[in-house]
């Protein structure tokens, strides 16, 4: 071979070669499985693009560990007697990524930004009076003091300023804009700063030095952080297959979300381990109440006895995750043993309520899709399960845009489906609950229910707030708008190389507190 055939056949072999193979030994290399829609928090975004921003910015407040809320760049929040009236008082010491210290100034300019129609935030309806509160006025009191007024008192507020698709509001020195106002990159106050985006192939984080932690233990996205790597680096790769096998070369240290089919995989290799967190995720089955046959709750009563949770829980997540009948999720610490009531199993009870029902076998149609195997594998076991109580339910696969469309529009009888995780009990009843004339990919319709949710939306006590909880739990086992089967696991599979990682119930990596072995 000619030095010059050699040559080219070295070049060619190069560009075959990720360009994420080879980092200094200092970089914690993440599968990412899309590309970033863009930099600027909560606006084009989805859960990719708020992984990565969420290590840079940060916000007032942030979801602790167990998905309550507490102070991230506050040191103190205190609420006014009439639940109207919240006062940050600030953490000292707080720098922005560009040496400028955080004061209440900086506070108010970001929250202005967010709620000027021109960014585009994803989250203004919550907060300019469409959807549940309407921030009124923000006040400067002192550098240190920053106060919202709302027009009226929720329990939601903090919750809402906390989630992770709004950015949790996060805090921006107004650098971050141009003399336009045209966005350029985020300088936030994060343990990481972006370094570079380099669109379809990789993001760069570079520890930020001058970093002031919270302390203590890390807990959620508050707590204590601290940046152990001097650089994190969020490889694309979409393809799970790849990420796979570029976790088990080497090429790659962490897969922050795993099949459970990967998991037996992976945990028989050398180097490489998974771990796994309970999510707030929730997998059901849902009902059209409003369907000639299904409008009567004695044939889904039926159809939640001849369904067993545990054997669709144990099978399609292969143990990783507890069966659950309740649309509180498991990992809630508003999840109590009240929780935990659904129906048993009883094919006797079932076939009896079916003959009282007039029920003689007339088809069920299920939809499902193949997109996400674990919402086909619960219709596969629900339809056999029914089966024996002498229920007849016929699958129908769409594919999951189709599948979608027909869940926004109530066009179904049932239809095996999964949700994505709502951070507070309230949500969780409100994202399924709802007037259909209004709003007709809702199930249950309940207005008690409806009224108790409202409620649960506005009063801030705990106790009250778990008994709301509880009484919708009950009255939803006895309507039966769904059988809630089980909330999802997050599984992440992680090289030997690092140390700290854990996954935990919001579903999004975190980088910090988390070291290189050497």
């Amino acid at each position: 071979m000619t030095r010059l055939s050699l040559l080219a056949l070295t070049a060619a072999l190069a560009t075959t070669i990720p360009a994420w193979a080879a980092p200094p030994s200092d970089t914690i290399r993440v599968a990412l499985n899309g590309d970033l829609r863009s930099t600027d928090p909560g606006t084009k975004r989805d859960d990719n693009t708020d992984a990565v921003i969420l290590h840079v910015v940060e916000g007032l407040v942030a979801y602790r560990e167990d998905a309550t809320v507490g102070p991230m760049l506050a040191d103190s929040v205190a609420v006014s007697d009439d639940g109207k009236t919240y006062t940050f008082t600030l953490r000292d010491g707080v720098k922005f990524q560009n040496g400028a210290p955080m004061t209440s100034a900086e506070v108010v300019w970001s929250w202005k930004r967010w709620l000027d129609p021109k960014t585009e935030w994803r989250c203004l309806p919550e907060f300019d009076g469409r959807g549940r509160m309407k921030i009124e006025a923000v006040e400067v009191p002192d550098p240190k003091t920053v106060v919202f007024r709302l027009n009226a008192p929720s329990a939601l507020f903090l919750t809402t300023m906390a989630r992770t698709d709004c950015a949790e509001g996060a805090i921006l020195h107004p650098d971050s804009v141009g003399p336009d106002g045209k966005w350029i990159a985020p300088i936030g106050t994060g343990p990481y700063r972006l370094e570079k985006w380099e669109p379809g192939q990789y993001v760069t984080l570079k520890r930020f030095d001058g970093y002031a932690s919270r302390g203590g233990d890390r807990d959620g996205y508050t707590g204590g952080k601290q940046a152990l790597a001097e650089t994190v680096r969020f490889n694309i790769i979409g393809d799970p297959a790849a990420a796979k096998t570029a976790l088990l070369s080497g090429d790659i240290d962490l897969v922050p979300d795993v099949s459970v089919a990967d998991k037996a995989e992976i945990d028989g290799q050398k180097g490489v381990h998974t771990e796994l967190a309970q999510t707030l995720s929730m997998s059901a089955i849902l009902f059209q109440t409003r369907d000639p046959l299904l409008k009567d709750v004695r044939i889904r009563r039926a159809l939640a006895m001849a369904i067993d949770n545990s054997q669709i829980a144990q099978a399609t997540t292969m143990g990783t995750a507890p069966p659950n009948p309740s649309v509180v999720p498991t990992a809630s610490p508003y999840h109590t043993e009240v929780e935990e009531q659904g129906y048993s199993r009883d094919m006797e009870e079932a076939k009896r309520l079916l003959a009282e029902a007039g029920y003689h076998g007339q088809p069920i149609k299920m939809l499902v899709n193949r997109k996400y195997q674990s919402v086909y594998d619960t219709a596969i076991l629900a339809q056999a399960l029914a089966q024996q109580a002498g229920i007849n339910i016929e699958l129908e696969v769409l594919d999951w845009g189709a599948q979608l469309d027909r869940y926004t529009s109530g066009d179904y009888q049932t239809m095996s489906f999964s949700y994505s995780a709502r951070m507070d009990p309230a949500l969780s009843y409100e994202m399924i609950s709802g007037p259909k004339d209004k709003q007709p990919r809702k199930v249950w319709e309940n207005p008690e229910a409806l009224k108790l949710i409202q409620e649960a939306m506005v009063i801030g006590d705990p106790e009250q707030r778990q008994a709301i909880f509880d009484k919708l739990h009950q009255m939803q086992i006895a309507d039966v708008p769904l059988i809630v089967t089980y909330n999802g696991a997050e599984i992440a599979a992680i090289s030997d190389r690092l140390e700290g990682y854990k996954p935990w119930v919001a579903s999004k990596p975190r980088l910090w507190n988390v070291a290189i072995k050497n």
